[in-house]
């Protein structure tokens, strides 16, 4: 097909038809028999003209400039048309260039749907877009680019302009879209105005944007806004540039309001909640001419309906916290951005102080607002730190980790509160939960509670995941070295109900050789599993983790791990895992990690189980599991048998004894003493007692003996009453094997030294001693003795009565 271009010379119009970039040229034009890789058709010119090929929007691009001058002679205002008509399906520019005074203004009137403005490098998705740029003596200023359906319905300039339409070949407008009028000065850079209508959201960006503003300018957007809805600002993106005088600022005029304008700088909180129509503009510096920097701003307008609680205010009291921050904010912030569609939800600490996050530091009351429809997309972030230097000072201090009531009694949702502990190397943290305790979450008991606390603790050397948490458990406390993190996080709308009896307190404490002990009291009709800290990536090398049991009352406890070794294998130390009863002489059960781990056993008193780690090879890491159950204790038939037939025993003994007492006492009939010089009667293991020999001392004789001769005066001491002896228990300290443990033999003595004070301790009688005396005892049918005592009174004479040795002679 072929085409014909016609160009008046009073439309001052060029048409340039050319290859587009990067595209090989197997396409060339036609006109009447010359071919050309190119066409420029000037004003005045008619030309007709063809393409070798059929398809030539794949290889050619139209350019049609109109250049208009307004500085020497009137200007074309009106509809601006697009013109020459007759232009081949081909992507088209059109450019109009119009220059003005300085002391005139422009203004680019948009029909609707108006214009929407971009990001650079952003696309328009029906592929037409508009840039507009001012001119300035020499300089050029992108004010933007749009596409359609938007806001900015105009769009004023100081001097000329240079405005583009970008179609592509199978658009089918016939219209610019817009008009150009004569405005008087503005001065300023230029002035956008949006209009919006009902609810929506838009984003604008400074001229040059991302490159900077140019320097000390002005410029001013409008948004026209019905006096029924609410506008709000936030900036997403600015930077500032190094000012040498001035500085730059961002004004607001807001009708109605009393402190017109109202000045702002670009890091403030901007304005929100303002009923109807304001103004907005930006104001640069005199910038460093070493140094300029950049001043550029990206910012976004939301418009809502006024809603329904944009008055109810909500008290926020933290004048009593110390070292608290508090941050409502929309889900997912910061790292999740609402999409411009969704409806926004503001939070204002006063009527025009509004933003999408709002924090709250301690000290001071708060009456908070919220603009949203949805409150349930807001969420609460907290954070309290809790610190100790000192431990006098702090030791005996107990602080509670509870959610303040300032927080819970807000319409928000909790969605996190961290609570960071500090303190110094040589003081501890101890984590109490008294009646709730806690629960470790893992695979084999989950946690189904709507709030949980990730423990964190951080050493210098190493950042240790304690594990998650929850209520419910029997973890009573926890030992920790070093700063912890305590991360409270809730899972569902119940937090507050479920939190009401928080018990969650800690203190601190002197330092501890382990990095984590736990105490656990378990119930007795539980099962409880308990697991190494640092879940999935096992303990740390070198990392020592105690547990202490406290068993339940009358209950007898069952301890098994969960695998038969630790799984490791050591590259330096010894990974080992202890286990022992607290109680005396105890026996402490010891396995290393190339042995197996001991097989479920009975414990019957409080116990400790400690794992410590070595430095593992080949990167695996030590987990380990183990798990504890009750059961009530039994008692031993055998041993109540044993108890009862032992006291039948002493009680037949005493009855005996008392029954024999009775019949000496009716009988009184005298008893003889007999003596046999062949009998050893010497005191066994006593040397020297009796300094004088047998033939000065006639003690070797004995008359009739009577026992109350004998006993009379012990009976006198105590009143006529004998107490009995009374020992004094000491508990055994050795080893505890699966029997009771039996007591020393009989023979078992120890060496008593001599004593140089003849006072305190008769001397002991010596081997040459040739007095002896001892007791012969007649017995039914056999008697004893040791022969003749003037032939063996040089022998020894330590023999114990009770041991049975071989005796010379016998006593009749």
């Amino acid at each position: 097909a072929s085409f014909t271009i016609s160009l008046h010379k009073v439309d001052n119009t060029t048409v340039m038809i050319k290859l587009r970039p990067g595209v090989s040229p197997s396409c060339r034009i036609r006109v009447k028999s010359v071919i050309r890789p190119e066409l420029k058709i000037t004003p005045g010119e008619n030309v007709t003209f063809t393409f070798t090929c059929s398809t030539p929007e794949k290889y050619f691009v139209a350019e049609i400039q109109k250049n208009i001058d307004c500085v020497s002679g009137p200007c074309p205002f009106g509809n601006v048309h697009l013109y020459p008509p007759g232009l081949p399906r081909l992507n088209r520019t059109y450019v109009w260039d119009v220059k003005a005074s300085t002391k005139a203004g422009l203004e680019l009137k948009f029909s609707t749907p108006w214009l929407r403005q971009i990001e650079p490098g952003e696309t328009c998705p029906d592929s037409i877009s508009y840039n507009i740029s001012s001119c300035i003596d020499k300089a050029t200023v992108n004010i933007g680019t749009f596409c359609r359906n938007g806001s900015v319905s105009r769009i004023k300039l100081l001097g000329g302009v240079v405005m583009s339409l970008h179609l592509p070949w199978h658009s089918i407008l016939t219209t610019s879209g817009f008009n150009i009028a004569n405005r008087a000065s503005i001065k300023r850079l230029c002035i956008i105005e949006s209009t919006l209508k009902g609810e929506s959201s838009i984003t604008l960006m400074s001229p040059n944007y991302p490159l900077g503003f140019p320097e000390d300018e002005l410029m001013t957007w409008q948004f026209v806004v019905p006096s029924n809805m609410r506008a709000s600002v936030f900036f997403h993106n600015y930077s500032l540039s190094n000012c040498e005088r001035k500085e730059e600022r961002v004004e607001y005029y807001i009708p109605g309001s009393p402190s017109n304008p109202e000045v702002f700088k670009l890091s403030d909180s901007q304005p929100a909640n303002i009923a109807g129509s304001f103004n907005m503009s930006l104001q640069g510096c005199d910038q460093d001419a070493q140094n300029p920097g950049i001043l550029r701003l990206l910012f976004r307008v939301v418009v809502q309906h006024p809603q329904v609680d944009e008055n109810v205010t909500h008290l926020v009291d933290l004048s009593k916290e110390k070292n608290m921050t508090v941050t409502i904010h929309l889900e997912g912030w910061p790292s999740l951005v609402p999409l411009m569609s969704e409806p926004i939800c503001l939070i204002c600490k006063d009527p025009r102080t509004c933003d999408r996050a709002l924090t709250l530091t301690s000290g001071a009351v708060y009456r908070i607002s919220f603009l949203c429809k949805d409150l349930s997309r807001l969420r609460i972030t907290a954070e309290k730190s809790i610190g100790c230097m000192d431990i006098r000072w702090c030791q005996r201090k107990i602080y509670s980790l509870s959610v303040p009531k300032a927080i819970t009694r807000l319409p928000i949702r909790l969605h996190k509160f961290i609570w960071k502990l500090l303190a110094t190397d040589l003081i501890n943290v101890e984590i109490m939960s008294p009646s709730l305790k806690l629960q470790q979450h893992i695979p084999e008991q989950r946690c189904n509670t709507s709030y949980s606390y990730s423990i964190v603790s951080a050493t210098p050397e190493t950042e240790l995941n304690v594990g998650i948490f929850c209520p419910g458990g029997s973890i009573e406390k926890i030992q920790m070295r070093n700063n912890i993190t305590i991360y409270l996080k809730t899972f569902g709308k119940g937090f507050i109900n479920e939190s009401v009896p928080q018990d969650l307190k800690m203190s601190f404490v002197p330092h501890i050789k382990d990095e984590c002990t736990f105490t656990v009291s378990p119930n007795p009709k539980s099962k409880v599993y308990l697991q190494t800290p640092n879940e999935p990536y096992g303990l740390p090398p070198y990392v020592s983790i105690s547990w202490f049991i406290i068993m339940p009352s009358k209950q007898t406890a069952r301890l098994g791990f969960s695998r038969d070794r630790m799984g490791i294998a050591c590259e330096t130390g010894r990974a080992y895992v202890n286990i022992k009863e607290e109680t005396q002489g105890a026996e402490e059960i010891v396995r290393r990690e190339d042995e197996l781990l001991p097989q479920p056993r009975n414990m019957h008193h409080n116990f400790w189980v400690n794992v410590s780690n070595c430095k593992p090879v080949d990167k695996t890491q030590l987990t380990l599991q183990f798990w504890v159950t009750f059961a009530d204790k039994q008692i031993d038939l055998g041993i109540i048998l044993a108890v009862v037939a032992g006291a039948g025993v002493l009680m037949a003994i005493g009855l005996t004894v008392c029954c024999v007492k009775k019949k000496k006492k009716k009988t009184q009939n005298p008893m003889v003493g007999v003596y046999n010089a062949n009998v050893n009667t010497q005191m066994p293991g006593k040397k020297g007692l009796f300094r004088k020999g047998r033939q000065n001392n006639e003690s070797h004789v004995y008359a009739v003996i009577d026992d109350a001769v004998v006993y009379g005066h012990l009976l006198k001491e105590s009143n006529g009453l004998v107490a009995p002896e009374v020992d004094v228990y000491r508990p055994f300290d050795g080893p505890i094997g699966s029997l009771p443990p039996s007591p020393p033999p009989f023979s078992f003595r120890k060496d008593i030294k001599r004593s140089s004070n003849t006072e305190e301790e008769p001397p002991p009688l010596t081997d040459s001693d040739q007095d002896t005396y001892t007791f012969a005892h007649q017995k039914s049918g056999q008697s004893e003795g040791n022969g003749d005592a003037n032939e063996k009174d040089k022998g020894d004479t330590s023999v114990p009565l009770l041991e049975n040795k071989e005796q010379d002679g016998l006593v009749e």
